[in-house]
C-alpha cells in the first residue's frame, strides 16, 4: 500500500480511501459530468474559468465537527420521515377504506329507498357492476394516489420556498422549465378522461353480459348459442380492451414523460447558473444546490402526475357510484302517522287507473270490492295487468288516479311498510337465500314456535324432503344442496303459511310444481287460509274453481266477474280459456 498525504487517495487491494480532503475528487467528478452537457454551448475558455472557480471552492477546510453534527440531525431527519410514511400509510388506507365502506352502506340504503321502477328500468349486472366493480376501483385508486399526492405536494411547495430563498432567477428558471412540461401533462390528462369512463362503462357491460349468460347457461347450452355466446362477449370484450389500452397507454407515458422534463429542468439550471457564475452573480455552491432543488423539484411532479392518471380512474368510477346514489327514490311516507286498524282483509278498488309511462295506460278503469276472508282469484291473458294489479295493492307503485282502500283506509294515506305487513306474498320466482333451511322459513319473522315451522312444512308437504337433508331444518341451503324449482317453491309457500299475515298474495305460485303437487298445495291453502283474504293470479284455471270471486282482466279491464260456474255458465272470454286448457 502506498502512503499518501492528506490530500492523496490511498488505494488497498483496489479499494480507492480517501485522504482528509476526502471528497473532493467525487465532487469534481460530479460535478464536471454536470457541466459537461453545457461545454459546447458555454466554450472551453469559459468552462475553464467555471472549473477554477469550483477547484478554488472545494481546496478549502472542512469543519469535521459540523458535518458530524449535520449528519446525526440527518439521521433523526430520516428516522421521522420513516415514522411519518407509516403513518401516512395507515391514516390514507384508514380513511379511503372508511370511505368506501360509508359508500357501501350508502348503496345498500339506497336501494331499499329506490321504486320499483328502477329496477324495471335497468340491468341488473349494471348495478352489480357500481356495487362491486366501481366500489374496488375507486378505494384502490384512491388508496394509491392521495398518499402520494399529498407528500409530493408538500415536498413541491418546500422545494420552491428553498429555491426562491436561495436564488430568484434561478428559481424562475427551474420553475418555467419544469412547468411548461407538467402544463402538457396536464392537458394530456383531460383528453384521456373519457377513455377512463368508456374503460368502466364497458366492464359494466361485460359483468352484466356474463351475468346474464351463466344465470341462463341451460338455455344456453340447449339453444347450442354458447358460440354465438362467445362471439358477442369477444366483441364487448375488444371494446374493452381497446378503452382499457388507451386508458393505461395516457397513463403509462405521465412518469417517462415528467422525468424528460425533469433532466430538461436540470440543464437549464446548469446553463443559467454557469452563465451567472462566469458573470460572478453566484457561487458554484448555489449551482450545485440548484442541481439538487431541479431534481427534488420534478420528483414531486412526476409523482403529481402518476397520481392524476390513477385519479382519473377512480374519478370515473365515482361518477358512476354517485350516478346510483343520485337516483329518485320512492316519496318518503315515514311521517304520515295514519293508525292502522286491525286489518280484516276488506279491499276496495276504486276506479283505478295506472301506467308504467306517461300516455301509455296498462289498469284503465278497475273497480272490485273483496271481502274479508275470501278468495279472489285475478285471471286473462298474459300483459292483461293482472301483476301489475297486484303491485299497486302492495304499493310498488303508486297509481294514476283512483283509490284502494283496506279496511276503509286508503293506502295511500298509509306507510308502505304498514300496507305490506299486512300481506304474505309468494312470486312465480322462488327466492331463498344462503342460511339454514330454518332461517329461509321463518325469514325476518319474529318468535316462530317450532310448531308453527313443522305445521306448515307439512301442509306443503316438505316435511319429508326436509328430513332427509343432512341436518334437517339446520341445513345451509349452499351450492351443495341441490333443490329442485318445485322444492324452492314450496319453501316460500311455507315461508308465506308461517307469517300469517291477514292477506296472502300468490302469483303464479304453483306454476312450477306438478300437479299433483299443486292439489296438495291447494288443499293446505284452503285449510290453512280460512278467514284471510287471498288475491290468486294463475294460469292454470284449475286450480282457482273453488275462488269465491274470479275477475276476468283483458286490457286491464275487468271484462267479466263472478264464480266459477256462474261464469262458465255465461260461455264467455274465461269458458273459453277453461275450456282451452284440455283441448288437443
Amino acid at each position: 500500500m502506498r502512503r499518501a498525504n492528506t490530500r492523496d487517495i490511498n488505494i488497498k487491494d483496489g479499494v480507492v480511501e480517501y485522504g482528509r480532503p476526502y471528497i473532493a475528487p467525487v465532487l469534481f467528478a460530479v460535478v464536471f459530468a454536470a457541466l459537461g452537457s453545457i461545454t459546447s454551448i458555454i466554450g472551453p475558455s469559459q468552462l475553464s474559468k467555471i472549473t477554477d472557480l469550483i477547484t478554488n471552492g472545494l481546496m478549502g477546510k472542512i469543519d469535521v465537527a459540523q458535518v458530524l453534527k449535520i449528519t446525526m440531525i440527518m439521521g433523526i431527519i430520516y428516522v421521522a420521515g420513516a415514522v411519518m410514511s407509516y403513518g401516512q400509510g395507515f391514516i390514507m388506507a384508514t380513511v379511503t377504506q372508511k370511505f368506501t365502506q360509508k359508500l357501501r352502506n350508502n348503496i345498500v340504503h339506497k336501494i331499499n329507498k329506490l321504486p320499483l321502477n328502477y329496477f324495471d328500468t335497468h340491468n341488473e349486472g349494471d348495478t352489480l357492476s357500481r356495487v362491486t366493480n366501481d366500489l374496488d376501483t375507486m378505494g384502490q385508486s384512491l388508496n394509491q394516489s392521495l398518499g402520494t399526492l399529498i407528500s409530493s405536494i408538500t415536498l413541491f411547495i418546500g422545494c420552491v420556498v428553498m429555491m426562491l430563498i436561495t436564488n430568484v432567477v434561478m428559481s424562475i428558471t427551474a420553475i418555467v422549465s419544469v412547468l411548461i412540461g407538467f402544463v402538457l401533462t396536464i392537458v394530456i390528462m383531460s383528453r384521456s378522461q373519457k377513455y377512463f369512463n368508456s374503460q368502466q362503462n364497458r366492464l359494466a357491460d361485460i359483468s352484466s353480459y356474463t351475468e346474464e349468460i351463466y344465470s341462463g347457461h341451460a338455455v344456453v347450452k340447449t339453444s347450442n348459442y354458447a358460440d354465438d355466446a362467445k362471439e358477442n362477449f369477444d366483441g364487448m370484450n375488444n371494446k374493452l380492451y381497446d378503452s382499457v389500452w388507451k386508458s393505461q397507454f395516457m397513463s403509462g407515458i405521465m412518469q417517462p414523460l415528467m422525468g424528460f422534463v425533469g433532466n430538461f429542468g436540470y440543464v437549464m439550471v446548469c446553463i443559467v447558473g454557469g452563465v451567472m457564475a462566469i458573470d460572478g452573480k453566484i457561487s458554484m455552491g448555489t449551482i450545485v444546490a440548484f442541481m439538487i432543488y431541479v431534481r427534488l423539484f420534478s420528483q414531486p411532479l412526476s409523482q403529481i402526475a402518476q397520481a392524476f392518471a390513477s385519479l382519473q380512474s377512480a374519478q370515473a368510477a365515482m361518477k358512476r357510484v354517485f350516478g346510483f346514489l343520485g337516483e329518485a327514490e320512492e316519496i318518503d311516507d315515514s311521517d304520515k302517522d295514519v293508525e292502522v286498524p286491525k286489518v280484516t282483509g276488506d279491499v276496495e278498488f276504486d276506479h283505478v287507473k295506472f301506467g308504467y309511462l306517461p300516455g301509455q295506460t296498462i289498469i284503465k278503469d278497475f273497480t272490485v270490492h273483496t271481502k274479508p276472508g275470501q278468495k279472489v282469484a285475478i285471471v286473462g291473458p298474459t300483459g292483461s295487468g293482472k301483476t301489475t294489479t297486484v303491485n299497486l295493492l302492495m304499493r310498488f307503485y303508486d297509481m294514476n288516479s283512483g283509490t284502494i282502500k283496506m279496511d276503509g283506509v286508503d293506502i295511500e294515506d298509509m306507510k308502505r311498510s304498514d300496507v305490506r305487513d299486512q300481506f304474505d306474498m309468494v312470486l312465480q320466482d322462488a327466492w331463498l337465500f344462503d342460511d339454514t333451511v330454518r332461517n329461509n322459513l321463518v325469514y325476518n319473522k319474529k318468535d316462530v314456535s317450532e310448531e308453527q315451522i313443522q305445521k306448515a312444512i307439512k301442509a306443503v308437504g316438505i316435511d319429508h324432503f326436509i328430513d332427509t337433508l343432512p341436518k334437517g331444518l339446520d341445513t345451509v341451503l349452499d351450492d351443495s344442496i341441490s333443490l329442485s324449482v318445485g322444492q324452492k317453491q314450496l319453501m316460500t309457500i311455507a315461508r308465506a303459511l308461517i307469517k300469517n299475515s291477514p292477506m296472502l298474495i300468490l302469483d303464479e305460485a304453483t306454476s312450477s310444481v306438478d300437479t299433483r303437487t299443486e292439489e296438495q298445495i291447494q288443499k293446505a291453502m284452503d285449510l290453512l287460509m280460512k278467514g284471510r283474504t287471498s288475491f290468486v293470479i294463475a294460469h292454470r284455471l284449475s286450480t282457482i274453481k273453488n275462488a269465491d270471486i274470479i275477475l276476468v282482466v283483458k286490457d286491464g279491464e275487468i271484462i267479466e266477474r263472478g264464480t266459477h260456474d256462474e261464469l262458465m255458465e255465461v260461455n264467455g272470454f274465461y269458458a273459453n280459456m277453461y275450456n282451452s286448457q284440455f283441448q288437443e
